[in-house]
């Protein structure tokens, strides 16, 4: 059941983030995206293998239906899941790995969790914002646009990351 409930949300908020490239356009400065939050919140027994092939289709998908630009989150996304054990094995520890176990936002704290997310936002960022401008945006431009771009993912991510990564603790 519990296997389930992380296919469902994680395809809900796809969606969401579907719906937010088509309909929520805050500024030219700022790109939000939860895409590198989905990620990093797989399950950890999934091969980096089948977490790269996920990432280039859910990319896909989210390029195809909202933002236009074919293989633009895709190609930002694939990064974030090729480092997503490094990234995770670097903050939480490599007792998560040991003991076969998931990242928890309780279990891990809120800093740890934060700062898992502040590397694959970034990393996701410095790969799709100079993409986006095809190389011809200037430094301060692109400079901008990845702090606010940065800053908002960040909240959104943290406030959404209860939901793929729940509380295990309260069984």
């Amino acid at each position: 059941m519990e296997k389930n409930r992380f296919e469902i949300t994680f395809l809900l908020l796809v969606i969401a983030q579907i719906l937010v490239c088509n309909y929520f356009h805050f500024s030219y400065y700022v790109t939000l995206s939860i895409l590198p939050l989905l990620i990093l919140c797989l399950p950890l027994r999934l091969p980096t293998v089948w977490s790269l092939l996920l990432a280039a289709a859910v990319g896909l998908a989210v390029d195809m239906l909202a933002d236009g630009v074919i293989g633009l989150n895709a190609a930002a996304l694939i990064p974030v899941a090729f480092v997503r054990k490094t990234v995770i094995g670097a903050v939480f520890g490599s007792g998560v790995f040991a003991r076969d176990e998931d990242i928890s936002i309780r279990k891990h704290g809120r800093p740890k969790f934060a700062l898992a997310i502040v590397l694959v936002q970034a990393l996701f960022l410095a790969v799709y914002i100079p993409l986006d401008g095809a190389w011809t945006r200037p430094l301060w431009f692109n400079v901008l646009r990845f702090t606010a771009s940065l800053a908002l993912g960040e909240a959104a991510s943290l406030l959404l990351a209860g939901l793929l990564v729940p509380d295990d603790r309260k069984k």
